[in-house]
């Protein structure tokens, strides 16, 4: 008789879930990265949003609650776009100072990889040889 509002519920608590799962993972980020200036330049507007986010959970509306972690999903981005552009900024410019040849930079690298071809002995095969 009552599975609608079971649904409903079940819905509203879902959504609640991954917005404060949302939340908890992005001022991770936030901190972090604190020290990083481009995840600083848009720290403003991550926080406004996870400020927003926490807003509808304590209103405890469900459409405002996802309308609310969209936003922060889109803001949290930021964070990951930042990382990237300067992680590419400092990759780069280590690519051109070392001159770049990717075949010897692979064979010193200190990686200890070994490239090796192995075979199955059977323990029947082992026994008879």
């Amino acid at each position: 008789a009552h599975a609608a509002d079971d649904k409903e519920r079940r819905e509203a608590v879902e959504t609640k879930n991954q917005a404060e799962a949302l939340i908890h993972a992005t001022e991770k980020q936030l901190s972090d990265n604190a020290e990083n200036e481009k995840v600083q330049a848009v720290k403003d507007e991550i926080e406004k949003a996870v400020a927003d986010a926490k807003a509808a959970i304590e209103a405890d509306d469900a459409e405002k609650i996802k309308t609310a972690t969209a936003a922060l999903a889109q803001s949290a981005m930021k964070i990951g776009e930042a990382i990237y552009a300067d992680q590419q900024a400092q990759g780069g410019g280590d690519a051109a100072a070392a001159g770049g040849d990717d075949a010897s930079a692979g064979s010193d690298g200190g990686d200890n990889v070994v490239d090796a071809d192995f075979e199955e002995v059977d323990d029947d095969d082992k026994k008879s040889a």
